[in-house]
């Protein structure tokens, strides 16, 4: 009988992060919670029966002793979500080069430290999946959001390289396109008039996640960008 699997999800929030939680519990998954502060997902953490991490993912060393910590824990990981992120709308007039590099930190150089751990842990084994959340701007800047597109465009291409390289050791690697507004307090301010249909909703999306997860290695899917019925694209 197979072992039950790990899945570890880096930059677990209210929304998409605790639908995949919840989700990846409800499939039989033991679920390794990573945030900045594991106090935010403590409780959360302990409704899946799962485990809380606290993790910096724009530090190194602090990636490498979170997949330290849950292989010896938890077991090596069968799935990383690396789901962290950041936006601000400002203008490039506006915007200070210190802010302007941690925005690209946080939706790209984690992602390069979290898909690089996650590959050396599931190589040695010899499977696995490592999924990156994107979003509109991965695939075109928006005026005022240069913060969030640079990022996002480096993250895609991370994904990319990842897939050719990682696709013959038998490590599936996709890239999810968030295209929308997810429905949170902050989307819904955004999007006043927008209605519950113009909104994308978390259990939904994760439902995708977990799909790409269960995908036969004959027919993976690489990218797969999701959004309301009723967005424009």
């Amino acid at each position: 009988m197979a072992s039950k699997e790990t899945a570890l999800i880096v930059g677990v929030g209210p929304a998409l992060g605790a639908s995949l939680a919840r989700l990846f519990a409800g499939d039989g998954m033991t679920v390794a919670l990573a945030a900045r502060k594991s106090d935010t997902i403590e409780a959360l953490a302990k409704e899946i029966g799962g485990k809380a991490y606290a993790c910096d993912a724009t530090q190194e060393d602090q990636v490498e002793a979170l997949f330290e910590a849950v292989g010896k824990g938890l077991g090596t990981p069968d799935l990383v979500v690396f789901n962290a992120g950041t936006f601000s709308i400002m203008s490039v007039l506006d915007t200070q080069a210190d802010h302007f590099e941690q925005s690209w930190k946080i939706n790209c150089m984690a992602g390069f430290f979290v898909g690089r751990a996650a590959a050396a842990a599931m190589k040695a084994r010899g499977s696995g999946t490592i999924i990156f959340t994107g979003a509109t701007a991965s695939l075109r800047g928006g005026a005022r959001f240069h913060n969030l597109a640079v990022g996002k465009f480096g993250l895609r291409a991370l994904a990319q390289s990842m897939a050719r390289e990682l696709g013959p050791e038998n490590i599936h690697v996709a890239h999810v396109i968030i295209d929308g507004v997810i429905d949170t307090e902050r989307g819904r301010a955004m999007m006043k008039d927008a209605g519950p249909d113009g909104l994308l909703a978390p259990d939904a999306i994760a439902a995708n996640y977990l799909h790409v997860h269960r995908q036969p290695r004959s027919a993976w899917t690489h990218e797969l960008d999701v959004r309301p019925w009723a967005e424009r694209f």
